[in-house]
């Protein structure tokens, strides 16, 4: 049987014995100033000791945490919490869970897929006390992971989404074009050995700026409604031999758009499509007509832009 005074007392049996909880002991690592303050809640947020009666039913607009974080996604399933291994998103989850003393849950700009790098992909929850920017940059990054980090933070107005409020996107794709295996760049680049003619490839990108049905470029599985899409910017830069990138800006994207795009101008760079043949493939929306594939490591969530007055290849 159990003791009695251990059922009144907790744990051991010893009145007065708080037990800490992991997100406590790793907070506890912090910095001082950086530790949630004490009269905090558990679970982060702060309250006022005294309120006239009339003001605890108010609820001001809630201010939104933003935060900009760049990480290498070799190890991970993905952004999104999957049960078949780890992901950006629990990691993230789990440091702003250790800072605030309790769960949070954020929203990203982009769901990069499994082995897909970032530099700027941008979360975003809402927070009614936020806590100090310092503590979002340097006490999050004290938490995290080596392969993920937190660059920026800032508080924005109630009604700020990472996801919903964006006006575009920036991704950069890499390419080594080299005659054997580079293995410094193995994790962040697509490998291709066979030389490719950059100058058709830049031809063929010609055709794929603007706003166009992008169906052809999308995965077989992606749930949006549509694959009309506005690509703003589409760049083709490097030499046969060395590194290339193709650096993609649209509205939004589909399912493994850029890197269909990708797989696509390497077919002309190899010289089996020619430049010429994109608008037609464009007009076909015929997935199975287009290239392969690119493999995700060399694929980069570089920017994501907010506010209607974004242009080309500015942030």
């Amino acid at each position: 049987m159990s003791d009695p005074a251990a059922r009144r007392h907790g744990r051991g049996g010893h009145p007065g014995r708080r037990v800490s909880s992991p997100a406590l002991s790793r907070t506890s690592s912090l910095p001082a100033d950086l530790r949630p303050r004490e009269g905090a809640d558990r679970r982060g947020v702060w309250r006022a000791r005294s309120a006239p009666q009339e003001d605890r039913c108010y609820r001001a607009g809630v201010p939104v945490v933003k935060l900009v974080l760049e990480y290498d996604g070799t190890r991970y399933v993905g952004w999104q919490v999957q049960p078949n291994g780890p992901s950006i998103q629990a990691e993230v989850e789990r440091a702003l869970a250790a800072l605030h003393e309790g769960p949070r849950r954020v929203t990203a700009a982009g769901r990069t897929d499994a082995g897909v790098h970032a530099r700027g992909q941008v979360v975003s929850f809402r927070e009614e006390r936020p806590l100090p920017l310092a503590a979002y940059v340097k006490g999050m990054n004290a938490l995290l992971p080596d392969d993920v980090a937190v660059r920026e933070a800032s508080v924005e107005p109630d009604g700020f989404d990472a996801r919903r409020s964006a006006s575009g996107k920036r991704y950069r794709y890499r390419i080594e074009n080299a005659a054997t295996r580079a293995p410094l760049t193995a994790r962040v680049a697509w490998q291709v050995f066979r030389p490719l003619d950059v100058a058709a490839m830049r031809e063929a990108a010609t055709h794929l700026v603007g706003r166009h049905d992008f169906a052809a470029f999308q995965a077989a599985d992606c749930a949006a409604r549509h694959a009309v899409r506005e690509v703003r910017r589409l760049e083709v830069t490097g030499e046969p031999g060395g590194r290339i990138d193709v650096v993609v800006e649209a509205t939004a994207f589909v399912k493994h758009m850029v890197r269909n795009v990708v797989g696509t101008l390497v077919e002309v760079g190899e010289g089996r499509r020619a430049p010429g043949s994109l608008p037609a493939l464009l007009a076909g929306g015929d997935r199975t007509r287009a290239g392969r594939t690119a493999p995700p490591q060399g694929l980069c969530l570089e920017a994501v832009f907010y506010g209607p007055r974004h242009h080309p290849g500015r942030a």
